[in-house]
């Protein structure tokens, strides 16, 4: 299957594309609140402004033509819309000091579930799915309420660093990825990986890991298998868009 387009014009309309779907995907998938929490990318051809579902709009109305472009003092530079506040607090931050050019943050039921926990360090590899957690999640213990400064997102990201994924205790969780196809796919996998972990600790019973050397194992690169990891993001995501031209048509308007 042929990858995207590379022309600017063109990188720009996939990527308000792109951005719509995964809200409407978020509705499908159950990871949304309504209009509250957000998901950003980096415009194509900057890497100051960003992309966003102005504040108000629900999660299962997004279309591509809806995303505004702002910067990181909140300016609404592209599309007429409101900018919510913790938006631009938050992922401005992580874009830039990430180098992350999408980022998604929610408060999905059975991630959100474990990081309620006094312990939150609760996603150890017990499933196969788990292993593309195990040594990708930071964590973060330092929730103060709503963020209004950039000091937040500022803040976030060292603690970030390196890693995906953002377990924020007492508040939700953030993804970042290179594609709106790989970070999506990526929080999809969190939250069904988290509901199994709650399920199975609610049982009461003995956990059955798995072994590290599998992990290290699963980690090294295959040259035998089918399919690219990137490969497998883009078709799953190509996928799940004929989900959506199906159940929820008019993200691409």
């Amino acid at each position: 299957m042929a990858l995207p387009p590379t022309d600017l014009d063109g990188e720009v309309r996939l990527a308000r594309v792109h951005l719509a779907a995964a809200h409407r995907l978020a509705v499908h998938d159950g990871l949304e609140e309504g209009i509250d929490n957000h998901f950003t990318m980096m415009l194509p051809g900057h890497t100051d402004r960003y992309l966003v579902l102005p504040f108000g709009r629900h999660w299962s109305e997004a279309r591509a033509s809806d995303m505004i472009a702002f910067d990181e003092s909140g300016r609404v530079l592209e599309g007429t819309g409101e900018l919510e506040l913790s938006a631009y607090c938050i992922h401005a931050p992580l874009h830039r000091l990430l180098g992350a050019r999408v980022v998604l943050h929610t408060h999905q039921t059975w991630a959100l579930a474990l990081n309620m926990l006094q312990d939150n360090r609760l996603l150890p590899t017990c499933q196969t799915t788990a292993y593309h957690f195990s040594r990708n999640i930071a964590y973060d213990d330092g929730y103060s309420g709503l963020a209004h400064a950039l000091s937040e997102g500022e803040r976030l990201a060292s603690v970030m660093g390196s890693k995906q994924v953002l377990f924020m205790k007492n508040h939700g969780v953030v993804v970042a990825g290179d594609t709106v196809a790989q970070a999506y796919r990526l929080l999809y996998k969190l939250e069904k990986v988290c509901k199994a972990q709650v399920l199975a600790m609610a049982t009461g019973r003995p956990l059955a890991l798995l072994p590290e050397a599998m992990v290290d194992e699963v980690d090294r690169p295959n040259p035998q298998n089918s399919h690219s990891r990137a490969e497998r993001e883009w078709l799953y995501f190509s996928a799940m868009l004929r989900v959506l031209d199906r159940v929820m048509p008019g993200y691409a308007d």
